[in-house]
């Protein structure tokens, strides 16, 4: 499968793919990878198959990583790129691009965010170690050391959204804990939007994988995002 590449600005990693649809709804995708250079929107193209696959538009995005921008290079980019996007979208985030999504959510009007086990407290994730430091890899420090930079960047201090977000995690996983997902739904829902916590088997890594039997259970969030915003 092969999409359109279109560049949202200068850099090489300014860009998005982008996968016109039959008019099933626009999906925009946020890879994760610890906002690390190592992994790019590769890692996620087997899911934007998959909804394209099933009459979707889909947005795939690539994005500055650490070490190829000074902060705030990262969330800058995909504040960039989700106002290229035409018409109201669903944002979809494995890991890193769950905190993304759900960050992004707060600036870009969207329709809804489905997380897929996102980082979305980043500052107990800092505190926590997830990811072996990379959330002080990503804003340059720790809670204590750049308090301001975690205002502006963590999703729990962002709320309310005003959209729905749908959290799904596997208790399992071990890279980014279940209990991240769990406290942002419960911030969440006491700062009126609603968010819900979707349990799915398995691990990290199989939230982006279609032929996972937590497939269903994740794709159906994305529908029932796009029916629910239909039918307001």
């Amino acid at each position: 499968m092969s999409g359109e590449r279109r560049a949202y600005g200068d850099d090489p990693r300014q860009f998005v793919d982008v996968y016109p649809g039959s008019g099933a709804g626009t999906v925009v995708l946020l890879h994760g990878g610890f906002w690390r250079a190592r992994v790019g929107l590769d890692h996620i193209a087997p899911v934007a198959a998959d909804l394209h696959a099933r009459g979707h538009t889909v947005v795939n995005v690539e994005y500055r990583r650490v070490g190829q921008g000074e902060w705030p290079a990262t969330t800058a980019d995909v504040e960039a790129a989700l106002r290229t996007v035409d018409g109201p979208a669903v944002l979809v985030g494995h890991s890193a691009g769950g905190h993304l999504a759900a960050w992004v959510a707060a600036r870009v009007p969207v329709l809804g965010v489905v997380s897929l086990a996102g980082v979305l407290t980043l500052a107990d994730a800092a505190r926590d170690g997830v990811g072996r430091g990379a959330v002080p890899d990503l804003v340059g420090g720790m809670p204590d050391e750049v308090p301001e930079r975690y205002a502006a960047a963590d999703p729990v201090a962002l709320l309310p959204l005003g959209v729905p977000v749908r959290a799904v995690h596997a208790r399992e996983d071990e890279r980014v804990p279940f209990a991240i997902s769990a406290a942002y739904v419960d911030a969440a829902r006491a700062a009126g939007d609603p968010a819900e916590l979707v349990e799915v088997p398995g691990d990290h890594f199989t939230l982006v994988d279609p032929t996972h039997a937590a497939w269903p259970t994740v794709y159906g969030q994305i529908a029932d995002l796009l029916s629910f915003s239909a039918g307001r």
